[in-house]
């Protein structure tokens, strides 16, 4: 799904509005079901410039100790557009998966000083025991590649 054209009652991930899509996440409200749903939430926490929510989806052992953002930085995020998710891909080829990883390839656009970018990533998810919930699962973004 790609978010070209969005509208202002679109969520910035692209999906129906805020409030029906990433605005529970973000808000504490309710837990991404998937490794997608959260890459989703994290792609609109980037646009709200939302640190907290960053920090507590991005998994302890690879969270940077420094901030994620910088407030300084003159970015505007464009639009994203999903890739594929492996587990798809893995159930079309009939591969054994394990349910509480995934990965999510996507690209983001993006403006910095009126400069366009892309970021191309395949990002790893790991649904696992969050103890700020009291153990209750949970999805954390991991780490990512970038390919060519």
């Amino acid at each position: 799904m790609s978010t070209k054209n969005v509208s202002p009652g679109t969520c910035p991930c692209g999906g129906p509005s805020l409030a029906a899509c990433c605005g529970p996440y973000i808000a504490g409200a309710a837990l991404p079901p998937t490794a997608e749903a959260l890459m989703r939430s994290r792609y609109t926490a980037y646009t709200q410039r939302n640190e907290d929510y960053l920090r507590a989806t991005w998994h302890p052992r690879t969270r940077p100790q420094d901030a994620i953002l910088d407030r300084d930085e003159n970015l505007r995020w464009l639009g994203l557009e999903i890739k594929s998710a492996l587990r798809l891909r893995q159930r079309k080829a009939e591969l054994p998966e394990n349910p509480d990883s995934d990965t999510v390839e996507f690209v983001a656009r993006f403006k910095v000083g009126g400069r366009a970018h892309r970021l191309h990533e395949v990002s790893r998810f790991l649904r696992e025991p969050d103890p700020d919930l009291g153990g209750t699962p949970r999805w954390f973004y991991l780490d990512g590649t970038f390919p060519e």
